[in-house]
């Protein structure tokens, strides 16, 4: 369990990114950046939404309990997906990772509300109004049991586990609907205002 935080006096709503999958293609257990592939339309949804909304990476690396991976390689290829959002104005508040396999009864591993209900203690983060966006069940889950609003897309393994989620879940293509979909809901809301600069 991890977090690397970028800011401590952030506040407001949020959305709570899946990486693989979700923000870029699920190509197994990732050990060097340059295996990383973004999906098309990541990089300027995100920036869309780092204007109204604090970014926060959540994701599961299980390959780390098992051996598959070390927990080093993790953490580079986190740094480097960070880093590239932050070199084009969306910058990740926090990245958290749970490193365990599924049957170690961790408390930080998703659907656990553990890293969202942090994100809302460090960063002062009102989850009510935030967002979980990913390709799996548990990511769902996450958004349900963080009190946030959960959308599901089915790049990833969303197609393969779709007939798993709720029939009231938000369903969209990619993170580029995502993004529509967060932004949509935000202006009804009256969540849609630019974050100020020290806020950020």
């Amino acid at each position: 369990m991890s977090e690397e935080t970028n800011s401590q006096a952030s506040y407001g709503a949020a959305v709570f990114l899946d990486r693989d999958g979700t923000i870029i293609e699920d190509r197994g257990y990732l050990s060097d950046p340059a295996e990383v592939v973004w999906h098309e339309q990541t990089v300027s949804s995100l920036l869309r939404l780092s204007e109204c909304f604090h970014l926060f990476m959540v994701t599961n690396q299980d390959g780390v309990a098992k051996g598959r991976i070390s927990r080093g390689a993790v953490d580079r290829v986190n740094a480097y997906v960070a880093s590239v959002l932050e070199r084009h104005g969306a910058p990740i508040a926090a990245t958290y990772v749970c490193p365990h396999d599924h049957g170690a009864g961790c408390r930080c591993r998703k659907p656990s509300p553990y890293f969202p209900e942090k994100a809302e203690q460090d960063f002062r983060i009102d989850l009510g109004r935030s967002f979980v966006v990913g390709d799996h069940p548990q990511d769902v889950e996450l958004a349900e049991n963080a009190g946030a609003t959960g959308i599901y897309v089915l790049t990833g393994h969303g197609w393969k586990h779709r007939a798993e989620i709720p029939e009231d879940t938000i369903v969209v293509d990619g993170i580029g609907e995502a993004a529509e979909e967060i932004l949509a809901r935000a202006r009804h809301s009256g969540d849609g205002s630019p974050l100020r600069a020290q806020e950020r």
